[in-house]
């Protein structure tokens, strides 16, 4: 299966927006309504949320079942990675050019991103 990027920032926002009391844990299932996605299928989401999870952007306790996993929060590098491309706007035209770069990548996103923002606060007159 491909890596959908869009899958997995629409996944990292619909988790972010999940309501979570402190200390608490959700079970996420591929199927579940919350974290539904328009053209997606189950196996897509499970796929996508796996990556999620490697990728250290979430913290799913080490709990996980055939039909899903235990879901706490977003770790310190899931905020950052999120708040870095929530912006639908920012997400084009970061999309665009890593995709210029030749492919998506967490890390190069995440470097492309911090580059735009670098250059967005040098062109900010003082």
């Amino acid at each position: 299966m491909k890596r959908d990027m869009d899958l997995m920032r629409e996944l990292l926002l619909k988790l972010e927006a999940l309501p979570i009391r402190r200390g608490g844990i959700v079970t996420i299932t591929p199927d579940a309504e919350e974290i539904a996605v328009p053209g997606f299928d189950a196996d897509q989401i499970d796929y996508h949320l796996s990556q999620i999870r490697q990728a250290g952007l979430i913290d799913d306790t080490g709990f996980q079942t055939t039909t899903g996993i235990g879901f706490r929060y977003l770790t310190p590098a899931g905020h950052d990675f999120l708040d870095s491309i929530r912006n639908p706007e920012t997400w084009a035209k970061t999309r665009k050019a890593a995709a210029g770069a030749g492919g998506f990548t967490l890390d190069l996103l995440r470097d492309w991103r911090r580059a735009l923002s670098r250059r967005r606060s040098r062109k900010k007159p003082v």
